[in-house]
């Protein structure tokens, strides 16, 4: 079962670094579900899209809002993942959005040099208060892409953002600077390991060249007090109902299919985070 929150003494690494990495957060059986469901729903694959990264590859992934009552929604819902944001942003959460990202065996594209709230900011979301929950469902290595963190890099505060491909990126120039200063990790996880990283944090990810696949699971959430002042296709403030971590097996036994349709999925042409850019980027 998911090992509990994280300790109180890892916030200050989070705060210094940007990021804590949480090693068998969740156990095999709780992986090996999330895992099985993800690759056999089909749902999760017609629903999914690709995002080019200016270089030649196309990285796919799924997005969707509220938890609901699947398997993904089990994970995004755990006490052990919502006590953790909570600890972190400092008060209650609320679930911003989740996605699947599929970087395929040799076709799984890149991703630039970002930060998530330089995407969030066009949504209305005042302050820098939200956390992500990177779960790694297949290995993550520096062969099949894992995610790259420039270290302390959410202390910048927002960076200018460009779209690259149909992706938004960080100003490379700057970027190229911050290089220079801060040191570069790549995160490698084992299936199981969960990364719980800042708003701010710059992270990029490689093409995988691989014949390994890398498919995670990012659960996003915005501090309830920071409420969005408008609308936008990710939601404002709604209550997230927490559930046990047993809840996660007890879905797994349920017929994947039966819950599915419960996934409010986000399609590619209401996701406006990069495309929003164009009309503020010059």
């Amino acid at each position: 079962m998911a090992i509990g929150p994280i300790k109180n003494e890892r916030l200050a690494e989070y705060q210094r670094d940007g990021y804590i990495l949480e090693r068998n957060f969740f156990d095999s059986q709780e992986i090996d579900l999330l895992k099985r469901a993800a690759k056999e729903d089909r749902a999760l694959d017609q629903h999914s899209f690709g995002k080019g990264d200016g270089e030649g590859g196309t990285i796919r992934l799924s997005l969707w809002n509220h938890p609901g009552d699947t398997i993904y929604g089990m994970f995004a819902r755990c006490e052990s993942i919502v006590n953790s944001a909570e600890k972190l942003l400092g008060g209650e959460v609320y679930h911003y959005h989740s996605k699947m990202i599929m970087k395929d065996a040799k076709v799984g594209g890149a991703w630039a040099w970002h930060q998530d709230y330089g995407y969030w900011y066009q949504n209305g979301v005042l302050f820098p208060l939200l956390t992500s929950a990177y779960i790694a469902v297949d290995p993550s290595t520096r062969e099949n892409g894992c995610l790259q963190v420039l270290k302390g890099s959410h202390l910048l505060g927002r960076i200018d953002h460009v779209l690259t491909g149909d992706q938004a990126g960080a100003d490379p120039e700057r970027v190229r600077e911050i290089e220079k200063r801060l040191e570069l990790v790549y995160v490698e996880m084992d299936p199981g390991d969960v990364l719980f990283f800042d708003a701010n944090l710059l992270h990029r990810s490689d093409q995988n060249k691989s014949d390994k696949p890398r498919w995670s699971m990012i659960c996003c959430y915005n501090a309830a007090r920071n409420d969005p002042y408008k609308e936008s296709h990710h939601p404002r403030y709604t209550p997230l109902h927490k559930v046990p971590d047993s809840a996660i097996r007890e879905a797994g036994l349920r017929r994947f299919s039966d819950t599915a349709a419960n996934v409010a999925w986000l399609d590619e042409k209401e996701d406006k985070s990069a495309r929003s850019l164009e009309n503020v980027v010059r």
